[in-house]
């Protein structure tokens, strides 16, 4: 396998693809996202066209890199490893149905929905369930109060929201961007290269992200409660209660349930790899990310967000929406961030260990720049150290990280 990743196939082989989609929106002549089974979702070439897309397609890839420009960490707490953060909020929407439809607080369906009603945006690009196969996903952008919340709740499964970003590029107005670290990247590094969406982002919304299962986890999760994924008519995957719990029911009238930790335990094994080498998983590169706020450890109560405010268009969004009453709450000491995710830090620290793990072993790395590593692995137990180094050697054999991803052959 080429360890050079100089085309989109070559990070696709080498297990790096976030299939976010920035990749097919730069190039939809030559690239389309498809559903991988056991994978995720993946940009493939368009039958009839030369593979091998590199150029702005590729430096816009967050599976090959990341990076924050110095100026961004200046003064930046934490030292940086944390990203950029001007305040700490913990809100929750004023609406009750959207507080106990949302995954934590119902938060980020309330800023975009506020953007949205208060004229400050045209619309709100969101992933939601698939109508006619709820264990998929698909792209909108969505234009009203309604659209906006009944896309709540978090999607533990492969999405492409870049992919859409035509629908930014193209509305009459800004809008608001919302998903996961590595799709709010790929947003940012894109507008920087076309002015056309730039002009268009008016707010992004990063979802605190700890990695994307794929289809089939979730299917498997379905048959482990005896239902059939054919049969399933809605699945949510936590929300009405923080955290709420992984639901379902089907076409014939069934409902199932379970946990949100045996849930999440049963998909996290099912990670692709890219997210398991990943430093961002707090939506870094966002206007305003927002999360779990685990430091509280009490459950079946009434939704909070953790909100980190990251850049002054994102502390205006928020302070507006307050103002305006969409939203609920007040600030916290910058410590309650690291207290909300305590296991962020050894895993970051750990991620120094891996990255070097595949240099040496000649395997496809992410390049990351200013987003600090090392430090938090000298922070690590002896154990921990070695473990970020020999687990990697493991899931290099176990993952087959040395040959690629799919046969491409078979698609």
């Amino acid at each position: 396998m080429n360890t050079r990743l100089n085309s989109i196939d070559a990070v696709v082989d080498a297990h790096l693809c976030t299939g976010c989609g920035v990749c097919a929106h730069l190039r939809p002549d030559a690239l389309r996202m498809q559903n991988i089974d056991g994978v995720g979702a993946r940009p493939l070439p368009i039958v009839g066209i030369t593979s091998g897309v590199a150029g702005d397609a590729l430096a816009a890839c967050p599976g090959r890199s990341l990076e924050h420009e110095k100026v961004s960490l200046e003064g930046a707490p934490f030292r940086g490893e944390w990203g950029p953060i001007l305040d700490l909020y913990e809100c929750w929407a004023s609406d009750p149905e959207v507080r106990h439809r949302g995954s934590s607080g119902g938060v980020v369906s309330a800023l975009a929905a506020h953007a949205v009603t208060s004229g400050a945006a045209v619309g709100a690009l969101q992933v939601q369930a698939r109508k006619d196969a709820p264990l998929l996903n698909e792209t909108l952008l969505n234009r009203s109060y309604a659209e906006i919340v009944s896309a709540a709740g978090s999607r533990y499964s492969p999405a492409s929201p870049c992919e859409r970003l035509d629908l930014v590029e193209a509305a009459e107005g800004p809008c608001v961007v919302v998903g996961k670290p590595c799709d709010i990247a790929a947003t940012r590094a894109a507008a920087d290269r076309r002015p056309e969406l730039a002009e268009k982002v008016g707010l992004t919304i990063g979802i605190f992200c700890a990695g994307t299962p794929s289809t089939a986890a979730t299917a498997d999760l379905v048959r482990g409660l005896g239902a059939d994924p054919a049969d399933v008519e809605r699945l949510d995957y936590r929300g009405e209660g923080w955290p709420g719990e992984f639901r379902l029911q089907t076409r014939s009238g069934d409902s199932h349930s379970l946990s949100y930790a045996e849930s999440w335990g049963s998909l996290t094994k099912r990670r692709q790899w890219r997210c398991m080498i990943c430093p961002d998983h707090t939506g870094e590169f966002a206007d305003l990310s927002v999360g779990d706020p685990w430091y509280r450890r009490t459950e079946g109560q009434d939704g909070r967000s953790l909100v980190v405010v990251r850049t002054e268009r994102g502390r205006a969004a928020l302070r507006q929406a307050i103002a305006d009453g969409a939203i609920e709450g007040g600030q916290l000491p910058l410590d309650k961030l690291p207290a909300s995710q305590p296991s962020l830090e050894s895993n970051r620290g750990a991620l120094w260990g891996r990255l070097v793990t595949l240099r040496l072993a000649r395997v496809g790395r992410p390049t990351y720049r200013g987003l600090p590593t090392f430090r938090l692995w000298l922070t690590l137990k002896l154990g921990q150290k070695l473990s970020s180094f020999a687990g990697t050697i493991r899931r290099i054999r176990v993952r087959s990280l040395r040959r690629p991803e799919f046969d491409r052959e078979q698609r």
